[in-house]
């Protein structure tokens, strides 16, 4: 258990270095904006050329990958069910609602704990694969539409996420996987370099909000951001355990690495694309916090049960 210790000691480190820096009035809320911006414009692409186009896409296509259909479904579709018809939030609101609810920390957490814990980085690519080249995009185009206001042509919405640059970077992640291509060294280099920066640029920009934004449950419905955090804590991996093992027949190590991946806590890179919309920001930033805070004891509990 090593690995996951670690895995969120490292993020919870850089977490409250953002919040001293704003403690120490080093930095203020518009550093966090341009982090914000810096990871998802320029970082988080550089990121996802590097991370796919070394990835086995392959592994895409296995019980893993219907498992956390499956999982995703049950806990965002549960959250979006709730926003609609009985919270009523506006479409930007719910859209950052279901990702909080549904959408795992498989980059900066889950890469570290698959390698650590669970002996392969590999069992973390099919959700990594999922949520950059299905959920994410989506979502994105929804956003995009919502801060447009309106309704644009179709063609529009299906064209929109191809200019997403995170969506950009994903695909192009996934040519170089798929062709076995490799880019240049004076193309790969800095890329490399550049995507190093997007999960410290997350994390303190994450950190300056906690430190100056409002408080926990502040602007927001308590009810709410409970509910976000039971969905991913407990729906979502309860229901790709069910899926997995009773479904898919899957047993052993494998069912384990399934469980663990759906447990792992709400992404950070939700709170960038909320601020980067403005759209259900104070949502994102509790779920974030109280996932990541509830999802070591979870982890562990599985890991004890299963492994």
């Amino acid at each position: 258990m090593t690995g996951v210790f670690e895995g969120f000691a490292t993020i919870g480190a850089v977490i409250a270095l953002g919040a001293l820096l704003a403690h120490l009035k080093v930095v203020d809320l518009t550093a966090q904006v341009l982090l914000s911006r810096l990871a998802f414009f320029v970082a988080s692409p550089a990121l996802m050329v590097v991370t796919l186009g070394a990835a086995d896409v392959s592994a895409v296509l296995s019980r893993n990958l219907v498992a956390s259909v499956a999982a995703v479904l049950v806990a965002g579709g549960t959250y979006a069910a709730l926003a609609r018809f009985v919270w009523r939030r506006p479409l930007g609101h719910s859209t950052i609602g279901t990702l909080s609810a549904s959408y795992v920390n498989a980059g900066n957490l889950g890469i570290p704990i698959a390698a650590y814990v669970l002996g392969n980085a590999a069992y973390v690519a099919p959700t990594l694969l999922l949520q950059l080249l299905v959920l994410q995009p989506v979502a994105l185009a929804v956003l995009d539409a919502d801060a447009r206001g309106g309704r644009p042509p179709l063609r529009t919405m299906l064209a929109r996420p191809f200019t997403n640059p995170l969506t950009v970077g994903s695909l192009v992640g996934v040519g170089l996987a798929l062709t076995g291509w490799t880019l240049p060294r004076a193309v790969q280099d800095p890329l490399e370099l550049v995507a190093h920066m997007a999960v410290p640029a997350m994390l303190i920009a994450y950190g300056i909000a906690l430190r100056l934004g409002p408080g926990l449950g502040a602007g927001g419905s308590a009810v709410e951001v409970g509910t976000t955090s039971a969905l991913k804590l407990v729906a979502q991996p309860l229901a790709a355990f069910v899926v997995a093992r009773y479904l898919l027949g899957v047993e052993g190590h494998a069912l384990l690495a399934i469980v663990v991946t759906s447990a792992l806590p709400t992404a950070q890179n939700i709170f960038v694309h909320a601020t980067r919309y403005d759209r259900g920001t104070v949502l994102a930033r509790d779920t974030i916090l109280i996932t990541t805070i509830g999802s070591v004891p979870v982890i562990l509990l599985v890991a004890a049960l299963l492994g």
